[in-house]
């Protein structure tokens, strides 16, 4: 049986915007502007260095429809690179970059193999004459593509591993947008080896052999959400036969979103609190050596100390002071943010049974929270009364903000934030 290997990828966005990332230092601009691309050219690496028989990518190659100029020739360069080493490339578009969008380039390597959309296309793949593989694949020809594409595919005669290379929402992924919806079913259903899936951003294996099924992730974190936070790369897979033997992950990210939290339990002031934040800093920076890094750290816990924290401008200064003192870090550490998450040493669950203004103001909180159309009016009506400033600013720009799982992890944060600084005033005015 022959042996070979291949490297499955997706969600590379390239020439991506980062979200969420408020004015970043010049030389942290810089970086996160290449980010992207530098992901792609160690992709290249990977596969090369792998002796990988071919390239799968999932979708999303491009981050929207206007297609930046830069990233299609650093694509295209890549794919070159690929093509001199005789490794074939299959390439299927998603939601983000539709084939019914303009393209500055058209004219690829003959090894790169771009499906079309429309219908399930089967390309063999052959080494030395022998057929190792089937590939199957179909891109989306519009962004709307709510189609259950993967009813499309089926196994065809033929030896070797047969793959299908398809990007969707599979199983109602709530975190990403309902693309090509379908199930775990469907896709067992078509008869083949390996499902190599895009646009699920958090690297997932959803089953393990007949057939295998996975999302490898984007190539680079595109913001402080959960699902792009960690490590972030591409899948290795070895294959004897028709048989998949071994999946692996590989890191491919430059520049790594990763969030921390700062128990302040215990701590007594201010700057207890500040040395605990730069030796977590300091700790993470070890464990990710070699990757810029973007950290947003979260102050949590009960504590004497959370008034102070709690005070105009404390997080502010606190998170200058840090910036400050990683400035000299390369690769760079830059702190996202810092929130604020800490609380005096009060019982929520207490307060919430009070019938004074103290326990009512607990309750409003919680029904904004768990109200989407409350929560929006929230960081509206705040963001107008803060009209001025840096701070109005980031709120205006988090009220128009159209991707809900930041939206609601954002404003919540702040609604908590104000929940806390009223009840620390409250209660030391006596509740009433």
């Amino acid at each position: 049986m022959t042996s070979f290997r291949f490297v499955h990828a997706a969600d590379l966005h390239l020439d991506t915007p980062f979200a969420g990332v408020a004015q970043p230092a010049p030389h942290v601009a810089a970086a996160l502007r290449d980010a992207s691309l530098a992901a792609w050219d160690a992709l290249v690496e990977l596969t090369l260095a792998e002796h990988a028989a071919f390239l799968l990518l999932a979708g999303d190659i491009y981050d929207g429809a206007d297609r930046g100029v830069r990233a299609q020739l650093r694509f295209l360069k890549g794919l070159r690179r690929l093509s001199d080493a005789g490794v074939r490339v299959f390439i299927v578009h998603g939601n983000h970059d539709p084939l019914d969008r303009r393209s500055a380039v058209v004219d690829y390597p003959a090894n790169a193999k771009l499906f079309p959309a429309g219908d399930v296309e089967s390309v063999p793949v052959t080494i030395d004459g022998e057929q190792i593989a089937i590939v199957h694949g179909i891109s989306y020809d519009r962004t709307d593509t709510k189609e259950n594409l993967a009813l499309h595919f089926h196994r065809a005669p033929g030896n070797g591993l047969q793959v299908g290379l398809l990007h969707a929402n599979v199983g109602a992924n709530a975190e990403h947008g309902a693309y090509a919806p379908c199930t775990l079913g469907d896709l067992e259903a078509a008869d083949l080896d390996y499902w190599a899936l895009g646009h699920v951003h958090k690297r997932a294996v959803l089953r393990e052999n007949d057939p295998w099924v996975v999302y490898p992730g984007d190539t680079q974190g595109r913001s402080p959400k959960p699902s792009e936070r960690g490590e972030k790369g591409a899948l290795v897979v070895d294959v004897s036969g028709s048989k998949v033997t071994n999946v692996r992950f590989a890191a491919l990210d430059v520049a790594r979103f990763v969030a921390c939290g700062i128990d302040i339990a215990d701590a007594t002031d201010l700057s207890q609190v500040q040395t605990r934040l730069i030796e977590t800093l300091a700790r993470l920076r070890d464990e990710h050596a070699g990757r810029h890094l973007l950290v947003r750290a979260t102050l949590e816990g009960r504590g004497p100390v959370a008034p102070e924290l709690h005070r105009q401008g404390a997080i502010a200064d606190m998170l200058v002071e840090a910036r400050n003192e990683l400035a000299t870090s390369r690769p760079f550490l830059w702190v996202e943010s810092i929130v604020d998450r800490s609380r005096s040493i009060v019982d929520l669950d207490t307060l919430r049974e009070r019938t004074d203004l103290s326990g009512e103001l607990v309750r409003l909180a919680d029904r904004v929270r768990g109200d989407s159309t409350a929560l929006a009016a929230f960081i509206a009506e705040r963001s107008r009364l803060l009209d001025q400033g840096a701070v109005g600013t980031a709120l205006r720009r988090l009220a128009q903000e159209e991707d809900a799982d930041l939206f609601a992890d954002e404003a919540g944060d702040i609604l908590d934030d104000a929940l806390a600084l009223a009840l620390d005033r409250l209660e030391q005015a006596g509740g009433q």
